[in-house]
């Protein structure tokens, strides 16, 4: 079954509510600019038990709040945003239980199973999450990196899918088109990801009740976890707190018992 899965967004060092497809060297259309820090929202899933939230850096500036987030939760929180070969482990180390990467991956806008090899050499399987955040095309979705504004090449097919999930312990997806909208989400995307779950997902962009959750659970036959930003209440949103999906969460834990 789909379960919720909480997240710690960066940009400039502030924890926020961004819209995504707006993110570029300037900045970006901001929903909600958090008075807590990173370590505030750590300690926050932390007490909760919320498990397998990513903290993700959007662009630079963000090193000392990221670093802030997984020193509060040992193993508690994946990291992404910036990693590559060179300082994966030092992520690791300083206590994210996952790396998630992207643009490290992707060589003139080619995936390279060469840096993937790469990588995964200095994580393991195990704690690699491969970021396919993707933007729609003409012909599906298309993964983006560089803070989703350069599409690439690779597309979001069963067979890469499939591929992909040998070398990675999850997938985490943001559908970067509806990211932070509060517009509902990309019922097309999570229905694919559903039929290919080759490995754990993650999905995230445009959820905006606890109504999203079922929904996601029955396009994806609760294959697909659901990250909610900003139409949660502890983002400054009016669409569900986190309460409601803590409750959501505990249900599944009891049918499953």
């Amino acid at each position: 079954m789909t379960v919720f899965r909480p997240c710690i967004d960066l940009h400039q060092g502030q924890v926020k509510q961004i819209v995504g497809g707006s993110l570029n060297d300037e900045g970006a259309k901001t929903n909600y600019v958090s008075p807590y820090d990173s370590a505030y929202y750590a300690d926050l899933y932390k007490e909760k038990n919320l498990t397998g939230g990513h903290v993700i850096a959007l662009g630079p500036g963000n090193q000392e709040a990221a670093l802030k987030a997984l020193k509060a939760w040992p193993n508690g929180l994946q990291f992404g945003g910036g990693v590559n070969r060179e300082n994966a482990s030092d992520y690791l180390n300083a206590g994210a239980s996952h790396v998630i990467v992207t643009s490290a991956l992707f060589e003139n806008d080619e995936f390279s199973f060469e840096r993937l090899e790469a990588i995964k050499k200095e994580t393991g399987k195990n704690k690699l999450v491969l970021d396919l955040s993707c933007r729609r095309t003409k012909d599906g979705w298309h993964i983006a990196t560089n803070r989703w504004q350069t599409v690439t090449r690779t597309a979001i097919t069963a067979e890469n899918l499939k591929s992909l999930a040998e070398h990675c312990a999850e997938f985490l997806i943001h559908a970067a088109d509806v990211e932070g909208l509060q517009g509902g989400i990309d019922e097309e995307l999570v229905t694919l990801l559903g039929k290919h779950a080759y490995a754990p997902m993650t999905y995230a962009g445009g959820a905006r009740s606890l109504a999203d959750l079922h929904r996601v659970s029955e396009l994806s036959n609760g294959k697909v976890d659901l990250t909610i930003g900003s139409a949660l209440d502890i983002f400054g949103g009016k669409g569900v707190t986190l309460d409601e999906c803590i409750q959501w969460n505990q249900n599944y834990e009891r049918s499953v018992r």
